[in-house]
């Protein structure tokens, strides 16, 4: 009897051990996923940046196949 008490409690210890490991785990993965939400990426960036690349608007037939080719062959 004193023995199966003994197991019923180191399991119970271990239940609670997971259950706050998991409860620390979820919200620290609400946290980091706050500060990314947080993050603005696509705002105008700030000081002397300039834009890198232009899009030329000419056939649009073609257009979409020279931008393909140009992909796979430099992996933009």
């Amino acid at each position: 009897m004193r023995n199966a008490a003994r197991v019923i409690f180191q399991v119970i210890r271990v239940f609670l051990l997971f259950a706050a490991c998991t409860i620390m785990f979820y919200y620290g993965i609400i946290w980091v996923s706050q500060e990314y939400e947080n993050y603005r990426r696509y705002d105008e960036p700030e000081g002397t940046a300039v834009k890198v690349i232009q899009q030329h608007k000419s056939d649009a037939e073609s257009d979409w196949l020279s931008r393909l080719l140009f992909f796979y062959s430099n992996g933009e």
